[in-house]
């Protein structure tokens, strides 16, 4: 016990501090934004974090988000959702031509009138403004629909309502929400979110669109310009965020924050380029959006001046989940048009349907799919019933929906062949759709890192409570001889994790491989913290594999838990679950224990440094560095 506390004294000193913020703008707040206004920090900080994910990074498991699997629908909200199904499909069959859309990188007057008629650009709107009124689990139903149709009209129905006036809903006052919900719900209004610059992708921090406030205080001037605006040569309303002059109330010192403002095109100074002309999504409208001397009226401030990062994160954070609804359509189409050529396809006197490699192809598709769908549900169902500690899992669900989407597509193709080359099959057209996913709204690297690096910062509060705990003892034993007793118990083979009580019978097996690596996982954060501290930031060979080791063990817990739904409610598909679970499990945790091996095995860390050197060669000679084995260049 005493060489538990002086580890713990000594070390965790080099913990605090961890600094996310610089490389990891482009990732979400932890919570919602009525919620972050509301609650203050002292009430934030008490507050138990009830992320399944964020806990596992200390060894430790809350189930409550998880286990049980999520109902956040009562009979009423069903039905009225399925109402819907029919008329968006019809639509879909009837009205909407993908091919068509993407030849001709725009959408047609008649079927943009059809989806406001449909109020597919109001879909999560209050009916008070004109809206559907549908909750994060009804819309997900609609997002698994559109992306198995058309993925370009997708993005452009999500830009306009997922990110584009967002921000209104979330943090528009009672003024706002009157004046213009009503504008992009019924009145035939496009809406976009202009964040991205030249200078900052990633780097959401960093934007340079300044707005000025006027000496009367009554209005901001706005200059600067946005790239890559979806929806930017259509929207005459815009959530655009700008660097603006905020005095510290405290101090009283000036400096730069970032600040969101709702801003009409008819305001004067709005213009835009032409349409980009892109690899994939092309009927959606992609522009740069340019401000020329903008007057915004002060009222049109969204949330508070100087929260405009907060603001940005929180709408990218909050429609994440209908990112991975959406490509777990997209999957099972193209998992569809897999499973009818090789139930038909003859090849060697035999359909190809009965060949090993296919049959593995096309169980891996079918599991990624299930994870897929079984993560945007349970994060909808999460965001439905009052959580509030979603925002790990759903940047996981964005990284592994998108990764999987473009790994199920390619298989798709491999399996159809020389077919799925073709552009009639339409397979073609999906994959790139597809690219765009691992790229914006955050890209995957970069939720990656955020995903390592707030947990490790949620452990590293651990050891401080800790390090606070053995300054004085005499107060704190309890936390103290708790801590002790369960790492002595644990290093003898016992009093683990275990997560066999909340599963069905049939994947106790299951269970039990996701709980071991649940504490290898928390053992190796640990040991990561003690080793590098505050450094560990610039660590990201080891924080990627330590991200990927966190996906691989969420996405076990979700199938567990969907899985034991469907066998305790004794539904048709009960025993395939079950099947895709156990096989999911299994090879989901051969990938954890891989990747924590490769976290804390010197020769691999040693093999990352020899990387780093390639690469830094690789860019001194702005391209590869060795010959050309015939040595004639």
């Amino acid at each position: 016990m005493i060489r538990l506390g002086q580890l713990i004294v000594r070390r965790s000193q080099q913990v605090k501090g961890i600094e996310i913020r610089r490389c990891l703008s482009a990732a979400p707040q932890a919570k919602q934004a009525e919620t972050q206004q509301a609650a203050s920090p002292a009430e934030a900080e008490k507050r138990q974090n009830l992320s399944f994910l964020t806990n596992i990074f200390r060894g430790e498991v809350q189930p409550v988000q998880v286990f049980p699997y999520p109902e956040a629908l009562d009979a009423e909200q069903k039905e009225y959702i399925a109402s819907f199904v029919d008329p968006v499909t019809k639509f879909f069959d009837e009205v909407n031509d993908p091919m068509k859309n993407d030849a001709n990188s725009s959408i047609d007057e008649k079927t943009t009138e059809a989806l406001w008629d449909l109020g597919a650009f109001s879909l999560m709107v209050p009916p008070e403004y004109g809206g559907l009124g549908l909750n994060n689990t009804q819309y997900s139903r609609m997002c698994d629909i559109i992306g198995g149709q058309d993925l370009g009209l997708g993005i452009f129905i999500g830009a306009h309502q997922s990110i584009g006036f967002k921000g209104i809903l979330l943090y528009g006052n009672k003024e706002q929400k009157e004046k213009y919900l009503p504008l992009v719900s019924t009145g035939k209004v496009y809406a976009a979110f202009a964040l991205t610059e030249p200078s900052s992708g990633s780097d959401a921090g960093s934007i340079r669109c300044r707005a000025v406030k006027s000496a009367d205080g009554k209005h901001y001037v706005l200059n600067g310009s946005k790239i890559w605006i979806s929806n930017g040569g259509i929207a005459d309303i815009m959530t655009v965020f700008a660097q603006t002059e905020v005095e510290d109330p405290k101090t009283g010192q000036k400096k730069d924050k970032v600040t969101a403002f709702i801003v009409e095109r008819g305001f004067g100074g709005v213009s835009s380029g032409p349409p980009e002309n892109k690899m994939g999504i092309k009927c959606s409208n992609t522009a740069e959006v340019y401000f020329e001397d903008v007057k915004i009226p002060v009222e049109n401030v969204l949330g508070k001046e100087g929260d405009g990062f907060k603001v940005a994160m929180n709408i990218l954070n909050n429609g994440r989940f209908g990112m991975a609804a959406t490509l777990s359509g997209t999957m099972r189409a193209c998992i569809q048009k897999a499973a009818e050529h090789a139930t038909n396809r003859v090849q060697f006197g035999r359909k190809i349907e009965t060949y090993g490699g296919i049959q593995e192809k096309l169980a891996k598709m079918a599991m990624h799919h299930y994870v897929t769908q079984s993560m945007a549900y349970m994060i909808s169902g999460n965001m439905d019933t009052g959580s509030l500690d979603y925002h790990l899992e759903a940047a996981i669900s964005k990284v592994f929906a998108s990764e999987s989407a473009w790994y199920v597509c390619d298989e798709a193709i491999q399996i159809l062949g020389g077919m799925g080359f073709m552009k009639d099959c339409g397979l073609e057209r999906v994959m790139r759709d597809l690219r765009i996913f691992r790229i914006f709204e955050g890209t995957n690297d970069i939720l990656r890192l955020f995903v390592a690096l707030t947990g490790i910062q949620y452990a590293g509060g651990h050891l401080k409570e800790l390090q606070k705990a053995f300054k004085n003892p005499a107060t704190n034993m309890g936390l103290i001889f708790k801590e002790g007793s369960r790492r002595a118990i644990r290093r003898i083979g016992y009093g683990g994790t275990d997560l066999t009580s909340y599963v069905a019978e049939p994947l106790k097996v299951s269970a039990k491989q996701c709980s071991e690596c649940i504490d290898l996982f928390g053992q190796t954060v640990e040991s990561l913290l003690i080793k590098y501290g505050k450094k560990i930031v610039d660590e990201q060979f080891l924080l990627n594999r330590l991200a990927d080791a966190a996906i691989d063990t969420y996405a076990m817990a979700v199938v567990l838990s969907r899985a034991t739904r469907t066998v305790n409610k004794n539904l048709p598909s009960a025993d395939h679950e079950v099947l895709m679970t156990k096989a999911w499990c299994h090879e989901a945790s051969d990938r954890v224990r891989v990747n924590i091996r490769k976290i804390n095995s010197d020769s691999f860390v040693k093999n990352y440094g020899v990387m780093s050197q390639i690469s830094k060669t690789i860019c001194a000679n702005n391209g590869i560095a060795h010959n050309n084995p015939l040595d004639i260049e």
